[in-house]
C-alpha cells in the first residue's frame, strides 16, 4: 500500500507490529476468510441433498482469494451492509452460484465464524512468541543461576538472591499466562450455524423442520473449518462473554511484560542490568552519555495500551440486550485487531530485550557489598556466641555498630564501615567476618530452585512446542 503522509497511520502497524500479525487482521485475510465460510456451508448444504451442483462449487473455490475491494465499497456505500455488499460482490465473479451464496445464513455466520478463526490464529501466534521469549530467558536464568544481587522488598534492600532466579520470577508469570493461554486455545468454539435470533429457524425449515439434519449440517461445517464444537445456544452472535476473556488473557501478558520492563529499568538505574544498545544508538539528543532503556519503556507504554484496551469486552458484555445488539461492532473492530497487534509487539521486544541483556557483575557485586555487613550481622552474631561470647551483650555491640555506620552512610554520604568496626570490637575477634560476607552464603536454595524451576515447570513446555519457534523480528527503532 502506498505512503499517504497527509493522514493518520496506526503505529502498531508502522512501527511495532510483525507483518504476520497485521496479516491475520487484513482485510484480504478477512474476506477471503468470509469466502471459505461459503464455500464450506454450500458443501455441506450439497453434502446434505440441497440442490448445489459441483460446477457451483468449483466456481465458487476459484474465486475465494480475488477480491475485487472497490466493488465491495461501491455495493456497501448503496446497501449500506457489509456482508451483502460482499455477497453481491462474490456473487458477480461467480454468476453460477450467485443464487445458493450464504443460504441459509445470517451475516454473523460469516462474521462472528470468521473472528473465532482469525483469533485463534492470533492466539497461536502469540503462544508462539511467548514460547520464544521463555527459550531466550530459560538461557538466561541457567547463565545467571548462581550470580548473587540483592533483593528488594518495598524496594528498599533485602536479604539477597541471585540474578538467575530472578528471571525466574519473570519467567514464571508469563508461565501462568501460558496456561491461560492454552486454555482459551484449547476452548475455542465457532458461532456455527444459528441462525438470526439462535434458533435456527433457516436451516430447519430448509431441512423440513429435521433437527437431526440442522446439527449435522452444523457439524459437517465445524469440520470444515477445522473446529470440533460450536456454543451450545447463542443468541444472534456467540457470547461476547469471549472476547471479554481473551483480553483478560491479553491484559495478564501485558501486565507481566510491563513488570519486567520496570525492574529492568530500575536495574539500569542502578548500572547492574542493561537492555541492548546499538552501536549507533542514541540515547538522548541533549545527553550524548545516555543509554536510556526504550525498549523497556516502550514495553510498559504497549502494556498499559494493552490492560487499558481490557475494559471495553466487559463493558460490551454487560450492554448486549437480549439476542444482541449493533453496539459491539466499532468497538470491536478497534479493540480485538489492536489488543493482538499490541502484545504482538510487545512480545518481540521481550525477546530483543531478554536476549541482549547485558549484565555488569562487579557493579552488582559492588551494590550488593555496600549493604551486605547489615544483613551478616545476624550470622556474625551466632559465630560470636558460638565461640564463647555473651549473646545480648553481643547483640548490643552489633546494635550500636550498625547505627554508626548507618549514620556515616546517611549523614555523612559515606561507605559502609560495619566491618572494620566490628573487626576492632575485641567481643569479635574470633570471629572470621570475611567469611561471614561471602555473598553466596545468603541466597539461600536460589541455585538449585533454578535448576528445579526449568526443569520441572519450564522445559515441559518447551519441549511439548519444540516445534513453534519463530524467527527474531527486527526491531523498527
Amino acid at each position: 500500500m502506498e505512503n499517504n503522509h497527509t493522514e493518520y497511520r496506526n503505529p502498531l502497524l508502522s512501527r511495532y507490529a510483525s507483518k504476520e500479525m497485521s496479516a491475520i487482521w487484513s482485510e484480504q485475510k478477512k474476506f477471503s476468510t468470509w469466502r471459505r465460510l461459503w464455500i464450506a456451508l454450500a458443501e455441506a448444504e450439497a453434502e446434505m441433498g440441497l440442490p448445489i451442483t459441483s460446477e457451483q462449487l468449483a466456481e465458487l473455490r476459484a474465486h475465494a482469494d480475488d477480491i475485487d475491494f472497490e466493488l465491495a465499497e461501491s455495493y456497501e456505500r448503496k446497501l449500506r451492509h457489509d456482508v451483502m455488499a460482499h455477497v453481491h460482490t462474490y456473487g458477480d465473479a461467480c454468476p453460477s452460484a450467485r443464487g445458493i451464496i450464504h443460504w441459509g445464513a445470517t451475516s454473523c455466520y460469516v462474521t462472528d465464524n470468521t473472528d473465532v478463526i482469525l483469533l485463534r490464529e492470533s492466539l497461536q501466534l502469540v503462544l508462539a512468541r511467548l514460547l520464544d521469549v521463555l527459550r531466550v530467558m530459560a538461557e538466561m536464568a541457567k547463565k545467571y543461576q548462581d550470580l548473587p544481587c540483592l533483593a528488594f522488598t518495598h524496594l528498599q534492600p533485602a536479604q539477597p538472591t541471585t540474578l538467575g532466579k530472578r528471571i525466574c520470577l519473570w519467567m514464571y508469570d508469563l508461565i501462568l499466562d501460558l496456561e491461560d493461554l492454552e486454555y482459551r486455545i484449547d476452548h475455542l468454539r465457532t458461532r456455527g450455524l444459528k441462525g438470526t435470533t439462535g434458533t435456527q429457524a433457516s436451516f430447519y425449515a430448509l431441512f423440513e423442520n429435521d433437527s437431526a439434519k440442522v446439527r449435522e449440517l452444523e457439524r459437517r461445517v465445524n469440520q470444515k473449518i477445522g473446529f470440533e464444537h460450536s456454543f451450545a445456544v447463542t443468541g444472534q452472535t456467540y457470547p461476547r462473554k469471549l472476547d471479554s476473556q481473551i483480553l483478560d488473557v491479553l491484559s495478564s501478558l501485558a501486565q507481566s511484560a510491563h513488570k519486567m520492563a520496570t525492574d529492568l529499568r530500575i536495574l539500569a538505574h542502578r548500572k547492574e542490568v542493561e537492555e541492548p544498545f546499538e552501536k549507533n544508538q542514541i540515547g538522548s539528543s541533549a545527553m550524548a552519555y545516555k543509554r536510556n532503556p526504550m525498549r523497556s519503556e516502550r514495553i510498559c507504554s504497549l502494556s498499559r495500551f494493552v490492560m487499558s484496551l481490557q475494559t471495553s469486552p466487559p463493558m460490551t458484555v454487560a450492554t448486549q440486550w437480549f439476542e444482541r445488539t449493533l453496539d459491539d461492532s466499532a468497538n470491536r473492530r478497534l479493540v480485538l485487531p489492536q489488543a493482538f497487534l499490541a502484545i504482538d509487539a510487545i512480545l518481540i521486544l521481550y525477546r530483543n530485550v531478554i536476549d541482549g541483556m547485558v549484565v555488569y557483575p562487579k557493579v552488582i557485586e559492588k551494590n550488593l557489598r555496600a549493604e551486605l555487613p547489615f544483613m551478616a550481622t545476624e550470622n556474625i552474631l551466632m559465630a560470636a556466641v558460638a565461640a564463647g561470647g555473651d549473646r545480648q551483650e553481643l547483640h548490643e555491640h552489633i546494635r550500636q555498630h550498625s547505627q554508626a555506620a548507618s549514620a556515616v552512610v546517611k549523614q555523612e554520604g559515606g561507605e559502609n564501615d560495619l566491618m572494620q568496626r566490628l573487626a576492632a570490637d575485641p567481643m569479635f575477634a574470633n570471629v572470621d567476618l570475611q567469611t561471614a560476607l561471602e555473598p553466596s552464603r545468603y541466597v539461600g536454595r536460589a541455585v538449585p530452585q533454578v535448576d528445579e524451576f526449568l526443569e520441572e515447570t519450564v522445559q515441559p513446555f518447551l519441549l511439548k512446542y519444540k516445534d513453534s519457534s519463530r524467527q527474531a523480528e527486527e526491531i523498527h527503532c
